[in-house]
């Protein structure tokens, strides 16, 4: 299997064992063992989640577990469509998710994902800012604390 075909497989395997129907299905373990350490999590745009998550601790941590806290049940997105080249694969997705509040949160991502050696060093997140801080909210504005976090415009 070539390495495109063997990246797309290993995304599509993600994302179906995360956005399984049932909260208590839903499972990460794929996607946070195959997370590089110092993997980087790249938020584009100019608005306050816009920022690069550096290390594996960091995108756990301060980008997916804030993105818990504000949620009532564990996180969905749904794959659409992957697209792969080389170390590469871009997914296009549409998230099912109600905040703690009951606010519908079903934002339409595209994320690209690198590759190297079957582990995620790179993903970059596309998606609608609007959203995203009308219903979760802004991202809490802290400086780089040694954690991975630079705040700012994402590149």
């Amino acid at each position: 299997m070539s390495d495109t075909a063997s990246n797309k497989r290993l995304i599509q395997q993600i994302f179906a064992a995360a956005g399984d129907p049932d909260p208590a299905m839903r499972d990460r373990a794929l996607f946070v063992e195959r997370l590089a350490d110092d993997a980087v999590w790249t938020v584009t745009g100019q608005y306050s989640w816009s920022r690069s998550f550096t290390g594996k601790q960091s995108i756990l941590s301060d980008l997916h577990g804030h993105v818990r806290s504000r949620l009532a049940e564990r996180t969905r997105t749904i794959a659409h469509r992957f697209i792969a080249d080389g170390d590469c694969v871009a997914v296009e997705a549409k998230g099912c998710n109600v905040t703690r509040e009951g606010v519908r949160y079903d934002n339409d991502y595209c994320l690209v994902f690198r590759l190297e050696g079957g582990r995620i060093k790179e993903i970059r997140e596309y998606c609608d800012s609007v959203l995203t801080e009308k219903a979760l909210g802004k991202f809490p504005d802290r400086a780089s604390d040694g954690a991975g976090v630079k705040t700012g415009a994402a590149q």
